[in-house]
């Protein structure tokens, strides 16, 4: 069928299905074909000229006729008065020193001048979610299946979340009821049985062989790598404790009982439980982040694209987004409308992610209509007409800023931006797996990893480094003592290897290892108390004893960027040139120490 260029067709609209809000009826949307495609990548690409030739022409990032920082800052409304605006790098009070908790570290070198698109996951990077609420309500909830849908018995429904026990980062051997946390190298260094601390003799017997310790992968163990999953963690140590204390209450193993765990979990969001409640009081269980319209908007302002892509549905998207981004009414509450739309160019939906990232995924991509929350068909973006065109409503208006869409695949978004080279595009994500590793593996994007623990973390280095210095000094005590007993008990097996007689070089070594005794005791005491004080059990997030964590080792790999959160990148220019700090391997590093220390 031949359409004629600036005529108008109709298609249709099929219904989208959620479980947590009422359907809609099906109907039919009445659409223009021509500029649909390139509507969004030319508002886009003329918005960046523009930018571009006024930092040519007057030689600086951002004009007032550009950004107005009181438009910038006022522009969403507090919930209470008096409150001080945020401040951004574009305001007047920007460009200042950032704390070190908020500050953006650097992995691989990046220059903001080269990306063209910025991108944003929602859950738990933009959104993010209070522990001690949404996580408490994730864990109530799957509670609930395991007892009344999985048949786990009532005495669970008596048990309590503790929000701060687990921590990225950590694996869950599903076979042995255990919980680990290993270093780069994948060697073991903490783990529990439930809440059982195992031995040392205990690690080294279950886990020290080498063809284990390559395997820490699915289906095997599981990979606790997103805020999300905490809950779940704890809920089945909290299983394996009560299997082990009472024999028969639950007859399936440990790794069966893992399965449950994560059945109940997927119960929870099939039927909406979980995303119901947040939609009726989004306050409580979403962390309120003023800065984040003032960031979108600096970014677009800067001539960059900016887009979000989630794996949550329509309905449940606008709920969040108008919270973080819609004003504020006294009470907290924000009326559900479609502003927030004009910070983005692209909203994709849906998006099924990590299988988003794979150009091959053949996913089908469909326009929602923000209203109703009906799907358009559409042809990679394109809308297709409809075989019956008698079926039609009133003509709506094209001048949207923003288009939504639901499913599709990366190829879908490079085009609707108009994403010459994956290079161009960085992504702002929490999820190690499904946000970072693929988006950086398989496409090439430019990445960014939001660790919300890291802020705590990085301002209790700062506090402990004297601490920290003198566990160095500690160790290379011990190891001075054991080099010196290492030389006495060599020069016995040597006649005139030494002026001492065997009677003093044995005493002196019954003095050296009672002082090697003491050094070890004291230096595995201090390391303990400062282990402690980053997290009771866990121990410091990126480190795993003197090793970079399992987890630290995939933020490097695959982060080129890490911070805190996604509004530090509104401490920073939108032009600025990231770059990482030098690498030393232990022999510089040695080097340094000394110098350092001025020996």
């Amino acid at each position: 069928m031949c359409i004629a260029r600036g005529r108008s067709f109709s298609f249709c609209l099929s219904r989208l299905s959620s479980p947590s809000f009422a359907s809609f009826p099906s109907r039919f949307l009445h659409f223009h074909s021509r500029g649909f495609c390139s509507s969004i990548s030319d508002k886009f690409l003329s918005r960046r000229k523009v930018y571009l030739d006024r930092v040519l022409s007057n030689n600086r990032l951002l004009t007032r006729n550009t950004m107005d920082s009181k438009t910038v800052q006022f522009e969403r409304t507090s919930g209470s008065e008096g409150d001080k605006p945020p401040c951004v790098w574009s305001s007047p009070e920007g460009g200042q020193k950032i704390d070190i908790g908020k500050q953006i570290f650097c992995n691989r070198s990046l220059n903001m001048r080269s990306i063209v698109a910025v991108g944003f996951d929602m859950d738990y990077t933009l959104a993010q979610y209070k522990p001690e609420t949404f996580e408490s309500l994730a864990y109530e909830g799957t509670v609930k299946k395991l007892v009344h849908d999985l048949g786990y018995p009532t005495e669970l429904l008596d048990w309590m979340f503790d929000s701060t026990y687990m921590v990225r980062g950590l694996v869950l051997d599903k076979k042995r009821g255990n919980i680990l946390k290993m270093d780069r190298h994948k060697y073991v260094k903490v783990a529990y049985h439930g809440f059982r601390e195992l031995s040392k003799e205990d690690k080294v017997a279950t886990y020290g062989s080498a063809l284990i310790r390559d395997s820490f992968d699915e289906p095997e163990y599981a990979l606790i790598d997103t805020l999300f999953s905490l809950a779940e963690a704890y809920l089945f140590a909290q299983l394996v404790d009560f299997k082990d204390n009472n024999p028969g209450k639950i007859p399936a193993d440990y790794s069966r009982m893992y399965k449950d765990v994560r059945a109940a979990v997927d119960l929870c969001h099939r039927d909406g439980t979980l995303k119901k409640m947040v939609a009726i009081d989004p306050i409580r269980y979403i962390n309120d982040d003023a800065s984040i319209v003032p960031m979108l908007k600096m970014l677009r302002d800067s001539g960059r694209a900016t887009f979000l892509v989630t794996n949550s549905l329509w309905d449940y998207t606008n709920i969040v987004m108008n919270f973080l981004c819609g004003p504020r009414a006294v009470n907290g509450c924000s009326a559900l409308n479609f502003d927030w739309l004009q910070y983005f160019d692209v909203v994709i939906t849906g998006s099924a992610k990590p299988s988003f990232f794979h150009d091959e995924n053949r996913a089908n991509l469909f326009e929602v209509d923000p209203e109703s929350g009906m799907l358009l068909n559409t042809d990679n973006g394109t809308p297709m007409p409809q075989v019956d065109s008698s079926l039609r409503l009133p003509l709506k208006s094209l001048d949207k800023s923003c288009q939504v869409f639901q499913g599709g695949n990366v190829g879908h978004l490079h085009k609707l931006l108009s994403i010459e080279s994956s290079s161009q595009v960085l992504y702002v994500g929490d999820h190690i797996y499904g946000d970072i590793l693929r988006s950086k593996k398989v496409l090439g994007w430019r990445t960014m990893l939001v660790v919300p623990e890291l802020e705590k973390e990085v301002e209790l280095l700062w506090t402990l480094r004297d601490t920290r210095k003198q566990l160095q000094l500690l160790r290379i005590k011990r190891d001075r003592i054991e080099d010196q007993i290492h030389h006495l008990k060599w020069s016995l097996r040597f006649d005139g290897a030494n002026a001492m007689n065997d009677e003093d070089i044995l005493a002196e070594i019954d003095k050296l290892q009672s002082e090697q005794e003491q050094a070890r005791v004291c230096h595995q005491h201090a390391q303990r108390e400062c282990h402690q004080k980053f997290h009771k059990v866990w121990g410091q997030l990126m480190k795993t004893g003197y090793q970079n964590s399992r987890f630290a080792h995939q933020v490097e790999r695959f982060a080129c960027l890490y911070s805190s959160q996604v509004t530090n990148l509104s401490l920073y220019s939108p032009d600025k040139y990231y770059r990482p700090s030098e690498d030393f391997m232990p022999h510089e590093f040695d080097i340094l120490l000394c110098q350092k220390d001025g020996n």
